[in-house]
């Protein structure tokens, strides 16, 4: 009888945890407790160290010459003076699941348009995998492209504080993609930085500070114009523009130059490389330097950039969100390198899709092409509709 109640009493605490797990708040705190212990007994297990230095000897390369582009043939019109307030109406609140800011922002942002989906639309598209920390600046776009039906969408790199406050006042927001720290080590020896994404809805000119939805911290949050500079300039200072069709001529004219791509990235090479003679000891700009000479395949000089980010010192998360180091030195032929930055970056993210395609493309170089398919194959399970995954198979003669 005593086993018997011990059983039913047990059966009886399962079922009301799968009951409690139906709740959405508990269910949230459930996940998040998960993937905290997860990742926190994986540092444990195999402990975690700063990002690997460069495996050549990195030669201090002269600093890059910047050179101002040349005046435009038509310069711009005199800007308008902005108002010294804007507030635009925050949109539908929503709290982010965990690993979800990407799609949590972006449901925001279409909030504000009037889309009715959720950012679990979004991440069943883009990111179905919770443990998948990481979306691209372009995976969100083709999402706002393609799903929420009449809205235009794009996005840049190189913005500016003065650039936001155009668009505010033009009545768009603007989604950037920023540096953070966390409050709590996620493991022993975490440097706690990580990558995140916000939505700024508003500013005062007078205060020097925007207003932003951020999906962790809360809802109109405040900070100044010099902290949003500072932790922006960690992802080459990208944004993300949605916004109604009748409007699109407009955000062209306030982009100016900066709507052909290939310029946009060119002054943010210059930026860059200001910021450099500035500050040679600056990691983030050395790191936006070759990140913006990827664009123009230029590996080589994109390589010399990265070793001088990584003899500087990156945050130890950096190779979860930006891959511009894997194109330099997969394409300088720098193998060494590549599966030690992959092995890295593994550790820090075991289910990393961009980290396991290119994985596979090392192991391809290697002549193991069964190797390079089953990293593929590992990418694709963490992500089936991943069109990286899709293109990887197909250029080596795979079906997806």
């Amino acid at each position: 009888m005593r086993i018997r109640n011990l059983l039913l009493g047990v059966l009886g605490l399962l079922l009301v945890a799968v009951l409690a797990y139906q709740v959405p708040w508990v269910r949230l705190r459930a996940d998040w407790g998960y993937e905290s212990a997860r990742a926190y007994l994986r540092g444990i297990i195999d402990p975690v160290q700063a990002l690997p230095a460069p495996q050549v000897n990195v030669v201090q390369s002269p600093l890059p010459t910047f050179s101002p582009p040349a005046p435009s043939a038509t310069p711009p019109a005199s800007p308008t003076p902005l108002p010294g307030l804007v507030q635009l109406p925050a949109p539908r609140y929503e709290r982010q699941t965990p690993n979800n800011c990407g799609p949590a922002t972006l449901a925001m942002y279409l909030d504000f348009y009037g889309w009715q989906g959720t950012q679990q639309d979004i991440a069943d598209e883009i990111k179905p995998e919770t443990g998948d920390r990481n979306v691209n600046v372009d995976e969100l776009i083709h999402f706002a492209g393609n799903y929420a039906g009449w809205l235009r969408s794009t996005f840049r790199v190189g913005g500016t504080i003065e650039l936001i406050k155009q668009f505010l006042a033009e009545g768009i927001p603007v989604m950037i993609e920023e540096g953070e720290y966390l409050e709590t080590d996620a493991w022993a020896g975490d440097d706690r930085w990580a990558g995140h994404y916000v939505l700024i809805t508003a500013y005062d000119e007078a205060a020097q500070t925007f207003t932003y939805q951020d999906t962790w911290r809360g809802a109109d949050l405040v900070r100044s114009y010099a902290e949003t500079d500072e932790f922006w300039k960690q992802f080459n200072r990208v944004y993300l523009l949605i916004y109604r069709p009748d409007q699109e001529a407009r955000v062209q004219e306030l982009l100016g130059e900066d709507w052909d791509v290939d310029t946009n990235r060119r002054n943010a090479l210059a930026t860059a490389e200001r910021e450099i003679q500035a500050n040679p000891q600056d990691a983030y700009a050395w790191f936006n330097l070759g990140m913006n000479q990827v664009h123009f395949l230029e590996y080589g000089n994109a390589a010399t950039a990265f070793d001088r980010a990584r003899e500087l010192g990156l945050p130890q998360r950096m190779l979860r969100y930006q891959f511009g180091p894997f194109f330099a030195y997969y394409n300088t032929g720098r193998m060494d390198d590549m599966r030690e930055l992959l092995t890295y970056a593994l550790r820090i993210t075991d289910v990393s899709e961009e980290a396991m395609i290119w994985m596979g493309w090392v192991l391809y170089r290697e002549g193991d092409r069964n190797g390079a398919i089953q990293q593929f194959r590992l990418a694709q399970n963490v992500n089936p509709k991943s069109s990286y995954v899709q293109q990887a198979l197909i250029s080596i003669g795979v079906e997806p």
